[in-house]
């Protein structure tokens, strides 16, 4: 059995006040499980992405979620749920005034290639996410490898 707070930051978030990685903790084999608490204006990863290998679902604990996909936008309040498919973009915001608590489940664990809705200017295509660190992200094209920082 494994046990874990999530009261300890996460000092790689780069966008969350707090930011709580359950994954390695609780030794998870097959889901990746995240906690998050953003103040008014934050995001949940910083623009539309999507993991080509991987669901993701979004469990609203405490305030009221904004989802952005290329084709809507919908609010997911306390005590609701939202499901992305493998390969389906999406951006999660706290565009409310309260705090928001949310907990993010990813299955399976391996996120596999990770795009960003970002095309490049060469060629059009979606960058891929190669590198995320504290500060910056290093995004690369799949068709004619131009790489930026962000």
């Amino acid at each position: 059995m494994e046990h874990v707070s999530v009261d300890e930051p996460d000092p790689t978030a780069r966008t969350a006040d707090v930011q709580a990685g359950l994954t390695d903790p609780l030794d998870l084999a097959d889901v990746a499980m995240n906690y998050y608490e953003l103040a008014p204006g934050q995001s949940l990863s910083g623009g539309l992405h999507t993991h080509m290998a991987q669901e993701e679902i979004f469990y609203v604990l405490e305030g009221t979620a904004t989802f952005e996909t290329p084709e809507e936008t919908v609010e997911v309040g306390a005590d609701e749920a939202i499901r992305f498919a493998p390969g389906e973009y999406q951006e999660g915001t706290n565009e409310g005034d309260e705090r928001l608590r949310v907990l993010a489940l990813g299955a399976p664990q391996a996120q596999g290639e990770t795009r960003a809705l970002f095309p490049c200017e060469n060629c059009g295509a979606d960058y891929h996410v190669v590198d995320i660190g504290a500060e910056s992200m290093t995004l690369v094209c799949p068709d004619c490898g131009e790489e930026i920082a962000l």
